[in-house]
């Protein structure tokens, strides 16, 4: 009884398997896959090249050329020099940094540039004795403006910041006078929030006695200024 089922079970298995074609026996193949049109073909000469011990040909594609890999690159990078330099020329691309990029233009005395900057040019107008004239004139016609008191501004009774702020000479945040500490941070808020600039603030810092009096905590760090203001544009504007 076993050997009868191996031997149903033997039948089946060759009766699901495809056929494989006999190409001794006439059949034709059409080769799907081995790239031959012919695979009865292909056998026979491969036999007969067997046989007489000579290298087989196979013949290749049709349409399709061979060109060395060498010269594809070479007609490649001609063919994109060309078309950058022509872009280039039209003005419609950028530069690119490639060794193959062709010499830049030089422009002298373009449209706009001075003519102080071709030295050619300035030569051809005067010389060095000539220049060294011009100087000596205009430093002749410097004069010299010394500093004087700053005026009270007129119709008020405000204090000068400008005078405070070139009057004094300590930086921002360096503490020159006592102050108390007590509910400081809320103070500040308050006093300084209530005026329009900075400016405003310090003329009523000193109005009601700053630097050495804050009666509202407008200057909790004791520098002297109050709220934000600065002194250094006043200090920058006088040249120190």
């Amino acid at each position: 009884m076993r050997y009868f089922l191996c031997g149903v079970a033997a039948l089946a298995l060759s009766a699901c398997s495809p056929s494989v074609p006999d190409s001794a026996a006439g059949v034709v193949d059409t080769g799907q896959g081995v790239g031959f049109g012919n695979y009865a073909e292909y056998q026979r000469r491969r036999e007969q090249a067997l046989i007489n011990g000579s290298p087989m040909t196979v013949p290749g594609p049709a349409g399709v050329q061979a060109t060395p890999l060498d010269d594809a690159q070479d007609v490649a990078a001609e063919a994109a020099a060309a078309a950058r330099a022509a872009a280039l020329n039209s003005g419609q691309a950028p530069l690119e940094a490639s060794p193959g990029n062709p010499a830049p233009q030089i422009v002298s005395n373009a449209a706009g540039i001075s003519g102080e900057n071709d030295f050619a040019a300035v030569s051809a107008e005067r010389d060095i004795k000539q220049d060294a004239a011009l100087i000596a004139q205009n430093r002749a016609q410097y004069q010299i403006i010394q500093p004087e008191a700053l005026p009270t501004r007129p119709g008020s009774n405000r204090p000068n910041i400008v005078e405070y702020a070139l009057r004094t000479t300590n930086p921002v945040g360096t503490a020159l006078y006592n102050r108390s500490s007590f509910n400081a941070a809320s103070k500040y808020d308050r006093a300084c929030g209530s005026y329009a600039s900075a400016d405003l603030a310090q003329e009523e810092f000193l109005a009601l006695g700053g630097p050495e009096k804050d009666r509202k905590g407008m200057d909790p760090d004791g520098d002297g200024f109050a709220c934000t203001w600065s002194p250094a544009p006043f200090r920058a504007a006088r040249g120190g």
